[in-house]
């Protein structure tokens, strides 16, 4: 008899929970808010005993679970179980997970990095279809991502792979990075830097514009603004769109240059400029892709939206188990 799995999202706002069978199915899901006061130490009590509640109120065991999978922000050691360096959750030291959960829970407990962990829910029930070759690029504050390879989540030799959001795009004149670096991705296709980028490009723009006019004045904009500009015809913001998709068409050339994956998923916040950026993004990937793995691999939106943290969490259970 198939047991169910049991997924959890945890980010510095809210902690996303879901409970799946097997397959892949949604049986029930919820959140919590994440309470990260006095170094984040009532996280996890919490988490547990949403868990217990939740489960009492439905008239299930946690023997009903094969396992517990979690994405989590920070370094994460995934034999250990631990994570440090999670600063929006005030995890500054070294917090034992695994440990709590397998004592409190005894059930199997797995935890990854949480762009990893929403890759696999977007490779397993989402746009990149169960298939074994699909990366994740998740564009909001940040930019991040995830890589499977032959079915497998490729972690590298200290877990930092899939860090998409450090692949260099404009390397001479870029701006600077907060990984230090210059010309990151990160600093002209997160929302933050869609909106630096338009501002910068807003120096040497001559033409009439109501974008153009709305940043000269001052006024705070959004990356969400800069599409629906866009969309509306305005022709400066059109020219930032144009530059954002080259450096994503770009940067995702470059990995399917590498990797050959069926799918690269775009999700994140930005992503809701949907088909308007998509076929922007598209154009740039066909200029520079191989020609052979311009023709293997699609660009996709992602489909699961908030449920991928959690379907990838359930997913590691199911896996690793």
């Amino acid at each position: 008899m198939s047991k169910n799995l049991l997924g959890i999202d945890l980010g510095g706002t809210s902690v996303k929970f879901g409970i799946l069978t097997e397959g892949g199915e949604v049986i029930n899901k919820w959140s919590i808010d994440t309470r990260i006061e006095d170094k984040g130490k009532y996280i996890v009590p919490d988490i547990i005993e949403s868990i217990k509640n939740t489960l009492a109120s439905m008239d299930l065991k946690i023997e009903d679970f094969q396992g517990i999978g979690m994405g989590s922000p920070g370094t994460i050691d995934r034999e250990k179980g631990t994570v440090v360096g999670a600063y929006n959750l005030n995890w500054g030291e070294l917090q034992e997970i695994k440990a709590a959960f397998e004592k409190e829970l005894k059930v199997p407990f797995y935890i990854d990095n949480d762009a990893n962990v929403a890759a696999l829910g977007e490779k397993w029930i989402g746009a990149g279809e169960d298939r074994p070759d699909v990366v994740f690029i998740t564009i909001g504050t940040g930019v991040g991502g995830g890589i499977i390879a032959e079915g497998k989540l490729i972690h590298g030799a200290i877990g930092a792979a899939g860090e998409i959001g450090h692949i260099i795009v404009e390397p001479e004149t870029g701006f600077e990075c907060t990984c230090g670096n210059h010309g990151c991705l990160e600093t002209v296709a997160s929302a933050t830097g869609i909106v630096r980028l338009a501002k910068h490009l807003s120096k040497v723009y001559a033409e009439d514009s109501k974008l153009h006019s709305i940043i000269n004045e001052g006024t705070e904009i959004t990356a969400k603004d800069i599409f629906d500009f866009g969309k509306q015809g305005d022709k400066f913001a059109i020219v930032v769109v144009e530059r954002v998709s080259y450096y994503l068409g770009l940067a995702s050339a470059n990995i399917a240059n590498i990797l050959n994956p069926t799918d690269i998923v775009i999700g994140g916040g930005v992503s809701a400029a949907g088909d308007f950026l998509l076929e922007k993004i598209e154009k740039y990937f066909n200029k520079h892709a191989f020609p052979q793995v311009r023709k293997s691999t699609k660009i996709k939106l992602a489909i699961l939206g908030n449920d991928a943290g959690v379907i990838g969490a359930a997913y590691i259970a199911k896996e690793e188990n």
